[in-house]
């Protein structure tokens, strides 16, 4: 199986383009904390609609969770040739609120893991 599941902070803007065909790419490396000492910094690929969501709501310092599979390629430059490792973003989510501090919408406590829906929305709730 190949998945994996990383939670880190964008080290830089993504970098987004279009491949000759047509189709949305964005590139960007995120330093993910290591369980002991230090931290790594691997290399993602988002394309199309996740490249899409990258360019307008990703921004370096910002973290993410991100859920996806490794990639790996090579290709020649310079008559050598390089090899690459990317991480393909199969589910990109927000791991914090916003700085603003956003009026009327729901905000994670961090002590328990449980979201506080703010007083006098009951009207809205679906569920009602």
């Amino acid at each position: 199986m190949n998945r994996t599941i990383s939670m880190g902070r964008l080290t830089g803007e993504p970098s987004v383009s279009e491949t000759s065909t047509g189709k949305k790419i964005a590139r960007f490396t995120m330093a993910l904390d290591r369980m002991k000492d230090g931290a790594d910094y691997p290399s993602f690929v988002a394309w199309e609609k996740k490249a899409e969501f990258a360019e307008r709501f990703m921004h370096k310092g910002m973290k993410f969770l991100i859920e996806g599979h490794i990639q790996t390629g090579s290709y020649e430059k310079d008559g050598h040739k390089v090899y690459t490792t990317d991480i393909v973003c199969d589910n990109i989510e927000f791991c914090e609120k916003k700085a603003d501090g956003t009026e009327g919408q729901p905000d994670k406590n961090p002590d328990d893991g449980w979201m506080n829906i703010p007083e006098g929305t009951d009207d809205e709730m679906p569920f009602n």
